[in-house]
């Protein structure tokens, strides 16, 4: 039997929500501050306790942890409060929902999320577009964890663990994401590490990086099963 725990990222590997990121942290910036944003770090591949913390500090605010935490409570409420909007505008990607049916039909398979969102913010995009159901959220790791993403995988990875009652190796841990980041993460704790061109980064970044596997998109589902299921696991 195939044992594999896919760990997907979201943003750009699963959905598309245009525009709305820097939307969501100028509500959450005023709501905490009375700022206006006035500067937008980058995002891609980044977790939100690097993200929150950079945003107050270009905005000449201490990063400390009352002040990041009342910056994840309004971030929560400013995503909750869009989700119609989000579901007009947003899409998931072609094939995702398509990807993470099949696997679910894999025994031996369990997927949930390595993701720079918060688990509040996490769930809304999911939910908004379908693709919650065969997603283990206690399991999950998320951008609250750490500014690091080998953390989260690491969080995501002991999670497992103690639900199932096993360690899981490494090598059967896969992280499918869009980033060099993504990559970077997976081949730090040695996991297989898949990348999917589908957001600002090119296939050959994605492979520069490291990538054992590198998609254009996740439309051809049994390619991407097969990259998943079936790739070589990495030598340590």
């Amino acid at each position: 039997m195939t044992s594999r725990l896919v760990l997907w990222d979201i943003d750009l590997t699963l959905i598309d929500a245009p525009g709305f990121g820097p939307r969501w942290y100028r509500e959450a910036l005023a709501e905490v501050t009375g700022d206006e944003l006035a500067e937008m770090p980058e995002t891609a591949g980044r977790t939100e306790a690097a993200i929150a913390a950079d945003v107050l500090r270009r905005h000449g605010r201490d990063a400390d942890e009352a002040a990041v935490a009342a910056l994840y409570a309004a971030l929560a409420t400013a995503v909750a409060g869009s989700r119609a909007e989000l579901a007009e505008r947003g899409r998931a990607l072609p094939g995702a929902a398509r990807a993470m049916t099949a696997l679910a039909a894999v025994p031996g398979v369990a997927q949930t999320l390595v993701t720079g969102n918060l688990a509040e913010v996490a769930f809304h995009k999911l939910d908004t577009f379908g693709l919650h159901h065969h997603v283990d959220f206690d399991i999950a790791g998320f951008g609250d964890t750490s500014p690091h993403r080998h953390d989260l995988i690491a969080e995501a990875v002991a999670k497992a663990a103690a639900k199932h009652g096993a360690p899981w190796p490494p090598e059967d841990v896969v992280v499918v994401g869009d980033t060099p980041h993504d990559v970077a993460g997976a081949l730090r704790f040695g996991a297989i590490a898949i990348g999917v061109a589908t957001g600002r980064s090119s296939a050959e970044e994605l492979s520069t990086a490291g990538a054992h596997a590198v998609l254009p998109d996740l439309a051809d589902t049994e390619s991407v099963v097969a990259a998943i299921l079936h790739h070589p696991t990495p030598t340590r």
